[in-house]
């Protein structure tokens, strides 16, 4: 791993990563071959995401594309998503209290992963017909996250205060901290899925027939998207402020600048134009009365402050005023062997009614790692988390592990850990001491074994 802020991997190791790269069951989530792999992906994204901001050489998408990867990823993707939904309730219902979290944690950050990686090269138009049949698995995937983005705008929008409050706590256990930070990890999944449909939206003519008719007619994703405008998960007022979840996190906004719109915010009125404008949409889309009403809602939110900053609704504007003249055309229909997505269905039928067998399993191997093995991933999760290497990386201060503020003091032992001030860290070390122990530990190992070399 490079640590002069351009590479994290070479292309060669890039390479060799994304060919080797294996399609894994959810019975095996969690296990040594699952985190090695996890491992790799997470360098894979970072240089991914490295490339996309300095606009340098994608190599990362090409070898994905190359190596005919992106229908694995996304099985990847929704294999976790599957974990996460059905198993680890389990866990918690059960009551295990793991010796140490991050391994569960890693599968919980691991979607986040994935779909970060996805995002970054499904920007392309290549990359996305590239994704061949597991585009339509991916269309469902984003469905499920902005319904249930929709569904608990109101919770998302209270959570602050509550973690705020219950980071203080000392008496919370390590599953309900990670019960938490789950439900702040799929805020941004779910926001991570907006720019995946616009991505969609944006190359739906080089797609298979199916992607269009199943995102028009058996989806309703236009519908949907207008919720998300009336109802927007991604704003709200606290104490008196204007919040927008920008950059993954909540900012405060001044009235001046409430009606200036967030990248969210851009992403949807972006799919909004396509999935209504496209003329192949048009003729496929089944506008019946009560999507024609749904759709019509649209005009109170197109001003001309939003005009000036995304010029090209003027032309959403007068579709919709014309579509307001006119009964709703009948959609063309023709006769068309219509695929459907399979992983989700797959993975939910092949384990039916084991989920509960699969949690105890996992909880007595996966989860419950001896001294050597925890060793042995603390080493890999030192390289892998490499601190000199991530914060040459990003832009943002880093944050404090208790509050969330901006942080200046790290771990004087592990470095891995920052706080923002002393009460934090001290507040913070009884559920610290174990992780900080084991990176210490592999670190300093490592430089002994440097010195032996």
């Amino acid at each position: 791993m490079i640590a002069d802020g351009t590479h994290v991997l070479m292309p060669v190791e890039a390479e060799a990563f994304i060919e080797e790269l294996t399609k894994i069951d959810l019975k095996d989530v969690g296990n040594p071959r699952w985190s090695q792999q996890h491992e790799r992906i997470e360098k894979i994204n970072m240089q991914g995401v490295v490339s996309a901001t300095q606009q340098s050489d994608e190599f990362v998408k090409e070898f994905l594309i190359t190596f005919e990867k992106l229908p694995l990823l996304i099985h990847d993707l929704i294999v976790t998503e599957t974990w996460k939904e059905k198993i680890f309730p389990e866990l918690v219902a059960m009551k295990f209290e793991p010796k140490i979290t991050f391994p569960l944690y890693i599968v919980l950050y691991h979607e986040a992963t994935v779909s970060n990686l996805l995002e970054t090269v499904m920007y392309h138009r290549d990359a996305c017909e590239a994704a061949e049949d597991g585009i339509l698995d991916l269309l469902d995937y984003c469905y499920r996250k902005l319904t249930h983005m929709i569904a608990l705008a109101d919770e998302y929008r209270d959570d602050e205060e509550e973690e705020k409050i219950d980071s203080k706590s000392v008496k919370a256990t390590c599953m309900k901290d990670l019960v938490k930070q789950k439900k702040t990890m799929e805020f941004e999944i779910c926001v991570k899925a907006i720019s995946l449909l616009r991505y969609i939206t944006d190359h739906i003519e080089g797609l298979p027939l199916s992607v269009t008719t199943r995102l028009l007619n058996t989806l309703d994703i236009p519908v949907l998207l207008v919720e998300l405008i009336e109802n927007p998960p991604w704003s709200k007022r606290q104490n008196g402020k204007i919040l927008k979840y920008i950059d993954n996190k909540w900012v405060e906004v001044s009235r001046d600048d409430m009606f200036q719109i967030t990248k969210i915010e851009g992403q949807v009125w972006i799919s909004i134009f396509h999935v209504l404008m496209d003329q192949n949409c048009q003729q496929k889309y089944d506008m019946n009365s009560y999507r024609k009403n749904v759709i019509l809602k649209l005009r109170a939110y197109i001003n001309e402050m939003l005009l000036d900053q995304l010029p090209i609704l003027g032309e959403l504007q007068r579709y919709l005023e014309h579509l307001s003249m006119m009964e709703p055309p009948a959609a063309k229909r023709d006769l068309v062997l219509e695929q459907v997505p399979e992983i989700r269905d797959t993975i939910l039928r092949e384990n039916e009614g084991k989920w509960q067998k699969l949690a105890v399993h996992q909880s007595k191997t996966h989860f419950n790692p001896s001294p050597a093995d925890i060793q042995q991933q603390a080493k890999r999760w030192a390289d892998t988390y490499n601190m000199d290497v991530l914060e040459g990386l990003l832009t943002d201060p880093p944050k404090c592990a208790v509050c969330g503020e901006p942080a200046s003091k790290r771990c004087s032992r592990c470095q891995n850990e920052w706080y923002c001030r002393r009460e934090c860290q001290v507040n913070h070390w009884a559920k610290h001491k174990k992780a900080c122990n084991l990176m210490f530990d592999s670190l300093k190992a490592d430089k002994n074994n440097a010195v032996c070399s």
